[in-house]
């Protein structure tokens, strides 16, 4: 008996062996549902000394590991799984991972640049993955984050989008590609578009830090930071040669919308490509049948026989001049010489047309539209973006990430009075230097460190004139900024993450940042009581949060300081804020401080229902507001013509902002499951005689509810958007003045209707290679305006998308 125990012995050992020598250490990595390959999956072992990543057939060699070494294999839409070499080796080289089930699971890397596990992370963080993008098919990168349904979008045309988080927005939220700053030196505090110029198509995936971040992040990310990954290209990982694609093609019936998407990239050994091309072009937006005729566009402005001429809308429905069209390119090449240098180049451009500013062109004056023309040029971004990050196992790092970005912005505004041939011209230009050195370095098994510094410079080119339309001549006029100002910014950072015990981390932080502004002011056309202004000043911020797992409940607090230092757009612009009013400069200017505190939990309920709960509170002190002026002892002034009201940003407020969110998922079976989701934000700011007022950036309570069914090739969605309204008590008195924008109560006050929208979409893939996505959204057709934009929303809209992957 023991002798033929002893022969069996010798003979699996042998076949082992042989299976090895069979084999190979090659391995290769599958979806348990589908058995698709997975590509990009990490995998190392468990001090990450060794390592690497799939390639596009989920396959990798493992021969650098020894046989009883632990091996992770990990990607960010899949739960990780660890086994022994020789465990992998007996299941015939094939590892079959999960799907990820819950939020938590996921891999975040917003927070501190490198990646985390989302369980460990204090804040508040929404994901949305390339599959998401692709399912929810957005028009653009402001319809992607409203489609997420936690982030509220405010819009002033068709080519636009301004995001709002917890009573936060424009130049108090941040926005990063691929780990660059998109925030310049003149992004305002009204309304702003530069995220339309991210292309949706490219994005691989969507971090939104909810909350603060000014510790990683610096100025501006007061209220949340905006993180957008491009697509990278794929490495053979061997001497094969690998192709990959996308082919799409999408359109909606609302604004007749058109888009062609193409990305091709190849794969070598060490060197990755990939090259993405975007081309739509959108008709005028249709609205809803159904609600306020307020909202309709009964007239509009053309030229006819060389004269403005108002015309009668033949349909009230489609609003008159918001069409446009947008191009986006960009390349990638990545080098990875070997196991410890990598090398990553990104190239994006983007250009749109002409668009209208439509909230301008609905304005009236004395009963008669107040504009024959009021557009935005062409809105341009580049970026050329180059990243080397190098792996150590040293005293100072494990890994090092060297950034270094130019971007270059161009706008325009131009405006012109009803029946006037004079076009009124501002032309802007920034060019944007930023250097980022991230270190990620772990000193024990509980202790890991996050450091960096950063360095930023923005120049702005600022350029004003008056064109004739009939004669084409052309004579100066005020520019909107001083012509050649500078805005610099230079910090430090460091970040401690604590592990006390599996379930126990705590993450804490601290940034010291220095702001230098040089402006010059041309006193040509107003007689400014100065010449030039100047800001030498610095601030810190620092954070500290948890987050703790008992059993199947993850609680999380954070505390935090952030702040937003003055730009050019605060210190220098000369513009109309509104009509009847004029904003001047104002160099007396300090950072204003934020101070927040943020409390959250979530909780599963057996294997199918998942509910989290967020509160949040901050107050801004010194808050930059636009406030009543005065210039050399006047408070009015001409300007363009019109006595106007003179006004300026000052530090002369605070800001109360707080609120809550809630959400939920509840699973019936692997197929189906409802999800919700629920944010109450509310927000106040603090006049000079200590009485509150609203603040005019806090949305309205906004929520959804999705009914979700999923198999191997078929989704459907059926799904409600809701808002709630606000009354004319409850809204800004900046937004009282603009009466046009809302809605009018049985008082004759403007005010901002609640609404809801009932919507379906679906994704059916035809084959692996072919998806179909289709989606009807406003079935009732309503007509409703989301709060302070100035464009009305769609109406029933059904869209179309077919993607094809090679």
């Amino acid at each position: 008996m023991k002798y033929s125990n002893k022969i069996k012995g010798i003979a699996i050992l042998i076949s082992f062996v042989f299976s090895t020598a069979l084999f190979g250490q090659e391995i290769q990595v599958k979806d348990i549902l589908n058995d698709r390959n997975i590509s990009n999956v990490n995998v190392y072992n468990s001090d990450q000394s060794k390592g690497g990543i799939t390639n596009a057939k989920g396959k990798i060699d493992i021969s650098m590991f020894s046989d009883d070494e632990k091996i992770t294999f990990q990607h960010i839409s899949y739960s990780p799984e660890t086994y022994t070499k020789a465990e992998i080796l007996q299941r015939k080289n094939k590892i079959y991972l999960i799907k990820n089930s819950s939020e938590l699971s996921k891999i975040v890397i917003s927070v501190s640049k490198w990646q985390q596990n989302k369980k460990e992370v204090p804040e508040k963080i929404v994901s949305i993955s390339r599959q998401d993008i692709a399912y929810s098919s957005p028009q653009t990168a402001a319809d992607l984050l409203e489609k997420s349904g936690k982030i509220f979008v405010q819009k002033s045309q068709l080519g636009g989008g301004s995001p709002m988080i917890r009573g936060f927005s424009t130049n108090r939220l941040l926005i990063s590609v691929d780990g660059v700053r998109m925030n310049n030196a003149i992004f305002r505090g009204g309304n702003i578009q530069n995220i339309i110029s991210i292309d949706p198509f490219n994005v691989n995936n969507t971090e939104v830090i909810l909350g603060a971040g000014s510790v990683i992040y610096g100025s501006d990310a007061v209220g949340g930071v905006m993180n957008f990954y491009t697509k990278t290209p794929k490495l053979s990982w061997n001497d094969e040669t690998i192709f990959s694609g996308n082919a799409s093609m999408r359109y909606s019936t609302a604004n007749t919308e058109k888009t062609g998407h193409a990305d091709f990239g190849f794969g070598l050994k060490k060197w990755g490509f990939l090259t993405s091309v975007s081309y739509s072009d959108f008709d005028d937006l249709r609205m809803g049948r159904n609600g306020k005729d307020t909202y309709l566009r009964p007239e509009y402005v053309t030229r006819i026989n060389g004269e403005d001429a108002v015309v009668t809308n033949g349909n009230p429905l489609i609003q008159r001049s918001t069409g446009y069209n947008q191009i986006n390119l960009a390349q990638r090449i990545k080098l990875v010489p070997d196991d410890i240098w990598e090398f990553d180049l990104g190239l994006h451009y983007s250009a749109t047309s002409n668009y209208p500013r439509y909230d301008r062109l609905i304005q009236y004056r004395n009963g008669a539209l107040r504009y024959g023309d009021w557009y935005y040029g062409p809105q341009k971004w580049f970026m050329a973006n180059f990243q080397t990050q190098k792996k150590g196992n040293n005293t100072y790092y494990d890994n090092v990430k060297f950034t270094n970005a130019y971007q270059r912005f161009e706008e325009s505004r131009n405006k012109r009075n009803f029946q006037d041939v004079i076009l009124n011209v501002n032309e802007e230009k920034v060019d944007a230097i930023s250097s980022n050195l991230d270190f990620e370095k772990r000193f024990t098994p509980k202790i890991k460190t996050f450091y960096g510094l950063e360095y930023v410079y923005n120049k702005v080119h600022s350029d004003g004139f008056d064109k004739n339309i009939d004669t084409g001549e052309i004579t100066d006029a005020p520019s909107r900024y001083p012509d050649g100002a500078t805005w610099q910014s230079m910090a430090a950072y460091a970040s401690l993450e604590y592990k006390l015990n599996p379930k126990f981390t705590i993450q804490s932080g601290l940034r010291y940042n220095h702001i230098l502004i040089d402006t010059d002011f041309d006193t040509t056309f107003f007689p400014f009581p100065f010449t030039d202004a100047s800001t030498n000043t610095g601030a810190f911020t620092g954070s500290v949060g948890f987050s703790w797992l008992p059993s199947t409940w993850q609680i999380t607090a954070n505390i935090g300081t952030a702040f937003r230092a003055p730009n050019i757009d605060d210190i220098g612009k000369v513009f109309d804020s509104e009509p009847g009013s004029v904003v001047v400069p104002n160099p007396n200017l300090t950072p204003e401080h934020a101070y927040s505190a943020e409390f959250g939990i979530q909780k599963r309920i057996g294997s199918s229902f998942d509910l989290n709960f967020t509160a949040f509170y901050t107050i801004l002190d010194d808050a930059l507001i636009r406030k009543d002026f005065n210039l050399n002892g006047e408070t009015e002034i001409l300007y363009n013509g019109e006595l106007s009201n003179v006004q300026a940003i000052q530090n002369a407020s605070k800001v109360f902002t707080y609120g809550f969110e809630f959400g939920f998922v509840a699973k019936f079976d692997k197929k189906t499951k409802i999800t919700a989701d629920l944010t109450i934000p509310r927000g106040e700011e603090e006049q000079e005689d200590g009485t509150k007022v609203p603040l005019r950036h806090v949305s309205p309570i906004f929520g959804n509810i999705h009914f979700i069914y999923k198999n191997e090739r078929l989704k459907f969605d059926v799904f409600a958007n809701y808002n709630s309204s606000i009354t004319f008590e409850n809204l800004a008195p900046s937004e009282r003045s603009k009466a046009y924008l809302y809605a009018t109560d049985k008082n004759g006050n403007p005010y901002a209707p609640s609404w809801f929208t009932i919507n379906a979409k679906s994704s059916f893939e035809i084959s692996k290679k072919i998806n179909l996505t289709a989606s009807l959204e406003n079935i009732a057709d309503q007509r409703y305006r989301t709060y302070s934009s100035g464009i009305t929303a769609p109406g029933r809209n059904l869209i179309l998308g077919l993607n094809y992957t090679f």
